[in-house]
């Protein structure tokens, strides 16, 4: 399906919508040492609560592996923060980081959820179908799945389910830390999230592409408001 940012909360809903029982092109699969990209967007610090629409915001794209690639882009909120509606506030913003790499990754993992959502089209989910990419979704937890947390030893996972359908898994991507929930987002499944999941974490607790990109664009956050 063509898929692309809506401008309204009526119109995301739809879009959502669509996602969700979208037929996406055939399964990605985990191969050898496939190509892992992560990306995160931060915003100005001093506008309270939700946020505001316009307010600035910077994104950062990186790709895995020691000096790695990486993006780093400016630029504003879409909306206010709310929850379910992460596209509307984030969407362009990681889309322009992610398109400024100057390679594309074979997986993108992105600081939301994708299937675990209340209309089963989450960010993770949304951002894979616009850039054409399969994507996974890494959260400290749940927005509204459940499930037992896993054994603590690396690479032990369990099932999250939301109205009886596996939609990501707990994963531990290091011992005696606390489990991360990964989630299927486009042209991926579970099981797929649990294999990249622990691919990128490299002996973190967190993904290092995914760390990158946040550490750059908290670095460029603060470097365009000091003084």
């Amino acid at each position: 399906m063509e898929a692309r940012w809506p401008a309204d909360p009526d119109e995301l809903e739809r879009a959502q919508d669509a996602l969700a029982a979208a037929a996406p092109p055939p399964p990605w699969t985990f191969g050898q040492e496939p190509l892992i990209g992560g990306c995160f967007v931060c915003f100005g610090r001093g506008v309270g609560g939700r946020g505001a629409r316009g307010e600035p915001g910077w994104a950062a794209a990186a790709l895995d592996g020691t000096g790695g690639a990486v993006a780093v882009v400016r630029g504003t909120a879409g909306a206010p923060y709310a929850a379910g509606r992460l596209a509307l506030r984030e969407g362009p913003l990681l889309e322009a980081a992610v398109g400024a790499l100057p390679r594309r990754p074979d997986v993108l993992l992105v600081d939301a959820t994708g299937r675990d959502h209340p209309r089963g089209g989450g960010l993770a989910l949304h951002l894979g179908a616009v850039l054409g990419l399969p994507t996974v979704g890494v959260t400290a937890r749940p927005l509204l799945a459940t499930g037992e947390w896993p054994d603590d030893a690396r690479g032990a996972a369990s099932p999250l389910e939301l109205d009886g359908e596996r939609v990501g898994a707990w994963v531990r991507t290091r011992t005696a830390a606390r489990p991360l929930a990964a989630h299927a987002g486009w042209r991926t499944d579970a099981g797929v999230a649990v294999e990249v999941a622990l691919a990128a974490s490299r002996g973190h607790r967190t993904p290092e592409a995914m760390r990158r990109a946040r550490r750059l664009a908290r670095v460029a956050r603060a470097r365009a408001t000091r003084g």
